[in-house]
C-alpha cells in the first residue's frame, strides 16, 4: 500500500516551484514553501494568487476552493520549516552545484523517512542524491510547465532509490491528477532527450540558412500537426535554459547531434533569451509577451522583392496512387482543368472514381453542393498518352518512390510539354535535382511535396534544386496559395524540412526503446502528453509504416553521414521480420 504525504515541502518558488506548490495544494495536502528571501516569497506568492485567480475566471476553482488552496500554503525563508515534511520537492534553477548543496542541507533537517525530490528536467538524479546519507530515498520527479495545466510528471528512479520510494512517489503523482511514467536516471530523461536533440536540428537548420524561421516552424505546425514550431518553443522554453540541457544531454551522450548549435551561445551571449528577454528567435512586443511583432528578418509581403511567377491554368498529374488521387482533387476543386495520366484506361477511371468517392463524402456531410462535385468530377480529364500532357502549364509528378521510375517519367514528360511549363515531382526523399537531370530544362523543375492526405493536409515543401529558376519557385509558391495550401521553401536535401527533422527524432526513441529505457507505452505517453504531439513516435511509426520509415532514415543517413542518423538496429530488424505496422497488423504493437 502506498504511503501518504500530509505535508509537503517545495524549495523554490519560480515559475515550476510555485506550480508544483498550487498543485499540491489543490488536492487538500499542506504545503511549506521557501525561498531565499521575502522578495522572494512574494514573487511566488503572488504567481500563486494570479494563476489561481485564472481558474476562478475560467470556472476550473470555485472562490471557496482557491481560499482554501491558498490557506493551505505556508511561506518560508528557511529550510528548517520543511523539518515535518514526508517529501520535499526541490525546483531551484537548473544547477547540479547549487541542487546538491540543497539536499546534502534537507538531508540534516528532515526525518529519515522523508523522501527528496527534484524536478530538474535533465541534471542527475544520481549526482544530487549522493550529497545526502538517503541516497536510496532520493528521486527525480519532472513537473512540465505549466504544471498546474501539465499532466506528465517523469519519475525517475536512480541504481540506488528504494522501490518503496518509487511506488510511493508515482502513486503520489497520480492523486495529483498526473499521468507519471518511471525511467532511469539519464540525462532528458525520456521527452528532453528526445524533444531538444529535434530542436537544436531546426537550430541547425536556421543557422545554415537552409529554411527561414517561420518556414521552419510552419512545416512541423502544418506538416505534424504540432502545437508549436521548434523556434517558437525555444523561445518559449528560454534560449540559456535549452542550451543548459543540451549540455548536459552531450556531456553524457557525447552525440554530436546534441552538442548546441553555435548560434544558441551567441544569442545567448547577445542577451536574445526568448520570450523572457523580449527577443530570440523572433521578436516580442516586451519582455514575457507572447506577441511577435516584425523584424528585420520578417519575410516582405507577397509581390515585393519577388519576380512575377508564371501564369498556370492546366494542371498535369502523373499516378493514380492515393497522393496522386488526392493532388487531382485539389487542382480540380479549385477550379483548375486536370489531366490525370494513368498507364492504362482502367487505373485513370478508377482514380477519377476515388476522387469522386472522397467528394460524395464531402456531399453527404453538407460541405459540397452535388452540382459542384459534377463540375469537379467534369474538369478531370483521365488520359494515358504522355502526349495529352503537352499543353499544361504545370506537370506533377505522384508516381512511386524510386529513382528510375521518376526519371523515366521526367525523361518522357521533356519530350511532350511544350516550353515554359514547370515539372514537379512530389517527391518526399529522393534528390529533386536526379530528376531534373533527367531533362533538357532543369531549370523549370521543381519538388512540390504535398503532404497525405493532400485535400486534408495545409503544408507543402516547395523544393528548389541549384537549377530551379526564381520565377519558377515564385509559380510553386502562388500555384501553392491558390490552392489553399501553405507553402514552405528548402533547399534540395535529403527530407527537406519535415522528414529531416522528424524522423532522427522517430529514430532516437527506437534507440531509447532497444536500450530498454522506458517500455513505448510510456514514450509514446511522455511526448503526447509532455509535449503536445498529436501521436507518440511508436503509433506514429506504426502508422508511416516501419519500411517506409527505415528507407527514410536510410537516406538520411546517407546524405549526411551523421552516425546519430544510423537507422536503429532495432527498426532494420522489425522491418526483416515483417512487422511493418498497422497494414501487416504488426509493427512496435500487435493490431
Amino acid at each position: 500500500m502506498a504511503r501518504e504525504f500530509a505535508k509537503v515541502g517545495v524549495v523554490g518558488l519560480g515559475t515550476m516551484g510555485a506550480g508544483i506548490a498550487e498543485v499540491i495544494a489543490r488536492t487538500g495536502i499542506d504545503v511549506v514553501a521557501v525561498e531565499v528571501d521575502e522578495e522572494a516569497v512574494d514573487r511566488g506568492r503572488t504567481h500563486i494568487e494570479q494563476s489561481t485567480a485564472r481558474a476562478v475566471a475560467k470556472d476550473k476553482l470555485t472562490e471557496d476552493d482557491r481560499a482554501h488552496l491558498l490557506a493551505r500554503i505556508t511561506y518560508a525563508t528557511d529550510l528548517a520549516a520543511v523539518a515535518g515534511a514526508d517529501l520535499v520537492v526541490e525546483a531551484i534553477p537548473e544547477n547540479v552545484q547549487r541542487k546538491s548543496a540543497i539536499f546534502a542541507e534537507l538531508d540534516g533537517i528532515v526525518g529519515q523517512e522523508t523522501i527528496l525530490a527534484s524536478n530538474t528536467s535533465s541534471l542527475s538524479i544520481t549526482e544530487i542524491g549522493v550529497h545526502t546519507g538517503r541516497p536510496g530515498k532520493v528521486v527525480g520527479l519532472h513537473f512540465f510547465n505549466p504544471a498546474p495545466v501539465q499532466k506528465l510528471v517523469e519519475v525517475i528512479r536512480t541504481v540506488v532509490t528504494e522501490p518503496d520510494v518509487v511506488t510511493d512517489v508515482v502513486s503520489f503523482a497520480g492523486m495529483l491528477g498526473k499521468e507519471p511514467v518511471v525511467i532511469g536516471d539519464r540525462a532528458g530523461f525520456i521527452a528532453n532527450a528526445l524533444l531538444f536533440g529535434y530542436l537544436n536540428h531546426a537550430v541547425s537548420m536556421y543557422e545554415s540558412r537552409y529554411a527561414t524561421r517561420e518556414d521552419l516552424d510552419a512545416a512541423m505546425r502544418f506538416g505534424c500537426g504540432y502545437p508549436m514550431g521548434p523556434l517558437a518553443l525555444l523561445d518559449l522554453i528560454g534560449l540559456d535554459t535549452a542550451y543548459e540541457i543540451l549540455e548536459t544531454m552531450y556531456r553524457q551522450s557525447r552525440n554530436r547531434l546534441h552538442a548546441p548549435t553555435p548560434v544558441l551561445k551567441q544569442m545567448i551571449t547577445a542577451g536574445l533569451l526568448g520570450r523572457k528577454s523580449g527577443r530570440g528567435f523572433y521578436t516580442y512586443d516586451g519582455p514575457d509577451s507572447p506577441v511577435v511583432v516584425p523584424d528585420a528578418e520578417t519575410p516582405t509581403a507577397a509581390g515585393e522583392d519577388q519576380v512575377p511567377p508564371r501564369e498556370i491554368h492546366r494542371v498535369g498529374v502523373v499516378g493514380t496512387g492515393t497522393m496522386a488521387t488526392g493532388i487531382v482533387e485539389v487542382f480540380a476543386r479549385k477550379g483548375f482543368d486536370v489531366v490525370l495520366r494513368a498507364r492504362t484506361a482502367d487505373k485513370a477511371a478508377a482514380s477519377v472514381g476515388r476522387v469522386r468517392k472522397s467528394l460524395d463524402r464531402q456531399v453527404v456531410k453538407g460541405r459540397l453542393a452535388e452540382a459542384d462535385r459534377d463540375a469537379i468530377i467534369g474538369r478531370i480529364a483521365p488520359v494515358v498518352e504522355f502526349e495529352e500532357l503537352a499543353d499544361c502549364d504545370l506537370v506533377i509528378e505522384a508516381v512511386a518512390e524510386e529513382l528510375p521510375i521518376k526519371q523515366a517519367v521526367f525523361g518522357a514528360l521533356d519530350e511532350v510539354v511544350k516550353p515554359g511549363a514547370i515539372l514537379a515531382t512530389t517527391t518526399s526523399s529522393l534528390p529533386v535535382i536526379e530528376c531534373a537531370a533527367a531533362t533538357q530544362r532543369p531549370r523549370d523543375v521543381v519538388g512540390l511535396h504535398f503532404f497525405n492526405p493532400a485535400p486534408v493536409m495545409k503544408l507543402v515543401e516547395v523544393v528548389a534544386t541549384i537549377s530551379t529558376a526564381p520565377e519558377v519557385v515564385a509559380t510553386a509558391h502562388a500555384v501553392c496559395e491558390q490552392v489553399g495550401k501553405h507553402p514552405v521553401h528548402c533547399g534540395d536535401r535529403a527530407g527537406f524540412i519535415v522528414n529531416a527533422l522528424l524522423f532522427p527524432y522517430l529514430n532516437d526513441a527506437v534507440k531509447m526503446l532497444e536500450a530498454h529505457y522506458a517500455e513505448a507505452d510510456d514514450i509514446d505517453t511522455a511526448m503526447k502528453v509532455g509535449c503536445g504531439l498529436p501521436m507518440g513516435p511508436f503509433e506514429l511509426l506504426d502508422v508511416v509504416g516501419l519500411d517506409v520509415s527505415l528507407a527514410i532514415q536510410r537516406t538520411l543517413y546517407y546524405e549526411f553521414r551523421e552516425s546519430g542518423y544510423a537507422p536503429a538496429p532495432l527498426l532494420e530488424h522489425l522491418v526483416t521480420a515483417g512487422r511493418l505496422g498497422r497494414k501487416t497488423g504488426k509493427g512496435f504493437r500487435d493490431y
